[in-house]
């Protein structure tokens, strides 16, 4: 027999809240039941827009028995507090990335997850687009041989609007950084998964076109274990937002993507590069909607998910090591 299809509450009600509602409608295996925000009429309305419960608060929302999972979608300085009590009330967790602002939280999130025996995954859709996932493949082969230049580029653009849209965003206090730790985090972990940990070598950032306290210009040198260097670049001032860049260049070949799709790859031992007509890039909510139900998948099984908790920390950990070389905090 199939298990009990999975019932997901969601805390936090904001715009990513609806790539949640989206990705979660008709997936096999779970389902939206019930949402949680300090602000009750934006919960109510959300609620009803979507058909499902209005928990009222998080402590009801997290005695509710149709609620396994628990997906956080509030500022991401409290992913953690938010995260731990659901675990604590044994649900089984999802936090939108980053994990948390501190390792600290994230430590205690990621050990807290596991005390109480329940499944942890930090959002990482970037990470299931197939030609992601077809680069990871030929990393993990060998085929691009022993990695020697990363070079990764997110010239993203947001306006004064959007970071005057909510109280949060653009403070040390709760977004914990800026471009890097909100929209370049997501490379963060890219970078990480497909080339190792980095050490920072040098990096800078700087608030240059928003009246923000924190950066909308990150830039950080690179070095890898296999001796390979790299860059990466991260902006929110890049107007009109532009197509992602990663590009990894090997002993044995080279393959870049563009926003998470291959626009080239020339292998050494090949005559030319070979193009998979099958790794177009993934749009909203696709990439969400893949990792929940990865998670799904994990909890039926009783696996680990692919992304987890530790990944979430590595990832912070690079892009706090960037803000340490910088020498950027509050």
């Amino acid at each position: 027999m199939s298990p009990a299809p999975l019932g997901f509450g969601l805390v936090g009600c904001g715009v990513i809240a609806e790539t949640y509602a989206a990705a979660l409608d008709g997936a096999t295996g779970g389902s939206l039941v019930a949402v949680t925000d300090v602000d009750a009429d934006l919960a109510a309305k959300f609620a009803a827009e979507y058909a499902v419960a209005d928990a009222g608060n998080l402590e009801h929302l997290l005695t509710r028995a149709d609620v396994d999972v628990v997906c956080v979608c509030v500022p991401s300085g409290l992913h953690a507090e938010v995260g731990l009590a659901a675990a604590k009330a044994g649900r089984h967790v999802v936090v939108e990335k980053p994990i948390d602002i501190s390792l600290g939280a994230a430590r205690a999130l990621i050990e807290g997850a596991e005390a109480a025996g329940v499944s942890l995954t930090v959002i990482s859709q970037q990470r299931y687009h197939p030609g992601v996932r077809r680069a990871k493949a030929l990393l993990d082969e060998g085929r691009l041989g022993r990695l020697v230049e990363v070079s990764a580029s997110v010239p993203w653009y947001r306006s004064e609007a959007y970071y005057k849209s909510a109280g949060w965003r653009g403070t040390w206090a709760l977004d914990g950084g800026g471009a890097f730790m909100n929209q370049g985090v997501h490379y963060a972990d890219l970078v990480c998964w497909l080339c190792g940990q980095p050490e920072v070598l040098a990096a800078t950032c700087a608030a240059v076109a928003h009246d923000i306290e924190v950066e909308d210009v990150a830039l950080a040198l690179l070095r890898f274990g296999s001796g390979a260097v790299g860059v990466l670049e991260v902006t929110t001032c890049a107007y009109p937002g532009y197509k992602c860049v990663l590009r990894m260049s090997g002993t044995g070949g080279t393959v870049v993507l563009e926003d998470g799709e291959i626009v080239a790859l020339q292998l050494e031992e090949e005559a030319a590069g070979v193009m998979d007509e099958d790794v177009a890039a993934l749009t909203m909510p696709d990439g969400h909607r893949a990792q929940l139900a990865d998670i799904i998948s994990a909890i039926s099984l009783g696996r680990q998910p692919s992304v987890t908790g530790e990944d979430g920390y590595r990832a912070l950990k690079f892009v706090l090591d960037v803000y340490s070389a910088a020498g950027w905090g509050p």
